[in-house]
């Protein structure tokens, strides 16, 4: 059963901003996701799923992959349990399903149907 539902794609012009946010879907991993690191991946037709951002889980500290640095920004909300990925710059090479997981070291702790449905960027030129 998934444990994060994540939303905000969307289709944007090359150079547009989006959004994400990712919250527990269950409130029994509310606890577990306020008290993990947090990363976004992202996975487009025909290949495997890659790292894109991680959020330690008191938020002070954050990762990127290098393809991203200087364009997105990975943050997270005690208040409201939830995480985000603010885009800028967007560029037709973002396309892909965006998802978030429970995050060590730039890999993903979820398996199967852990994972949410994730939310689909498509970003034209």
């Amino acid at each position: 059963q998934a444990q994060v539902a994540e939303s905000g794609g969307g289709l944007v012009q090359a150079g547009g901003s989006l959004r994400l946010s990712c919250a527990p879907s269950r409130p029994s991993f509310g606890s577990t996701f306020r008290t993990s690191a947090m990363g976004w991946f992202r996975q487009a037709n025909g290949k495997n799923r890659e790292f894109v951002a991680g959020v330690s889980r008191g938020g002070s500290n954050t990762d990127y992959v290098d393809s991203v640095k200087g364009r997105f920004t990975i943050s997270r909300d005690s208040d409201k349990n939830t995480v985000y990925l603010q885009m800028t710059n967007l560029k037709p090479e973002d396309t892909a399903v965006y998802y978030c997981a429970q995050t060590l070291q730039r890999r993903p702790l979820f398996r199967g149907n852990s994972w949410g449905q994730g939310t689909q960027v498509t970003v034209s030129s």
